[in-house]
């Protein structure tokens, strides 16, 4: 098992990116960057912009570059702690893809055409089936294995990928000699699922083409206030949570977040008031809990030279890593190391 001591503490290894395409939502909030936060006191985080997986799907040069910079910067609004975490953005850590190349010799073609999120995207038509789309639950194992990571956060969606991390992990400590720590799932507190506003029955998304659907965490107080009092709700007009209200039942989490209430304590807050009185009581509330970190992101996004410090100091730490992770790849293969 990989460990870093840390004083007298010894902290197992955790890994976790997001893709820099597009503006991060609440949904991403809720399910995961808060989350984050709480993890970096108990393990030794390493949490990654992965532009590298971005590219899966044909990005504007200019806008991805931008999207790299604002990932980062509400990574760090949020409350990720660069003194506690290793904050790096993916491409500049060139192990990355020379690990997935070593890993595509060792992976057969059938493990990654099973793949549900390839076989998804790519039913789509022949723009979207490109060679990198196919491989990058590869890229996504090297990701993981590069850091030696024990525990990797996933969500239903890519529990298929850690489980190819995991066989490739094996296959290669097995055919060389045992090189890589076999990751295991970790499973967070229930996070608070949140779903679109106009289809309360899916996920929100940053990629939803309604923009009208997606809570970002950019948006200004008038934007939120206008998406929510404009959420699909249910038949009837009671505050209930329900799995057949989906509508109502989103609305009542997100108030949930933002007042750091239960559900039990939402309902009976509303209890024998309206759709018309608990709507705007929601708007009110998410706008005020995303202003703070809306405000942040912006104040930290000014500082181009501090966000640069912050990428550099990032990418050498996480080199540091995966650089000995490579090394012992290397030789094992039987990579000519260069003497002097």
């Amino acid at each position: 098992m990989s460990l870093v001591e840390l004083g007298n503490q010894i902290k197992p290894v955790i890994l976790s990116g997001v893709a820099s395409s597009g503006k991060l939502t609440l949904g991403n909030l809720a399910g995961a960057l808060k989350n984050w936060v709480k993890l970096q006191d108990q393990y030794n985080c390493y949490y990654m912009v992965a532009d590298l997986h971005a590219i899966t799907v044909r990005q504007v040069p200019a806008e991805l570059r931008q999207s790299t910079i604002d990932v980062l910067a509400m990574f760090i609004a949020v409350g990720i702690d660069i003194e506690k975490s290793t904050l790096f953005v993916q491409s500049h850590v060139p192990e990355h893809a020379e690990l997935t190349w070593v890993l595509n010799s060792i992976t057969g073609m059938g493990e990654c055409s099973r793949m549900t999120q390839f076989k998804d995207k790519s039913a789509k038509g022949t723009e979207s089936s490109n060679v990198s789309l196919f491989d990058y639950p590869v890229l996504m194992a090297a990701d993981i294995l590069l850091y030696q990571a024990n525990l990797v956060p996933v969500g239903d969606d890519q529990k298929q990928h850690l489980e190819l991390t995991r066989n490739l992990a094996t296959r290669f400590n097995s055919t060389y000699s045992p090189t890589f720590v076999i990751p295991e799932p970790y499973i967070p507190e229930v996070g608070a699922r949140i779903m679109s506003l106009q289809e309360p029955t899916k996920k929100m998304s940053k990629s939803d083409d309604n923009q009208n659907s997606t809570i970002f965490l950019t948006d200004k107080d008038e934007d939120i206030k206008r998406k929510i009092r404009r959420a699909v709700t249910d038949s009837g007009t009671d505050v209930t949570f329900s799995k057949d209200k989906p509508g109502i039942s989103n609305l009542i989490t997100l108030y949930s977040i933002a007042k750091n209430k239960t559900i039990k304590e939402v309902v009976a807050e509303f209890n024998g008031l309206t759709y018309g009185d608990f709507k705007p009581a929601v708007a009110d509330a998410v706008a005020d809990y995303i202003a703070p970190i809306r405000d942040k992101f912006e104040e930290i996004k000014k500082d181009k030279k501090h966000l640069n410090e912050i990428m550099k100091i990032g990418a050498e730490k996480a080199r540091q890593t995966a650089r000995k992770t490579l090394r012992k790849v290397y030789k094992k293969v039987g990579f000519l190391e260069l003497e002097g």
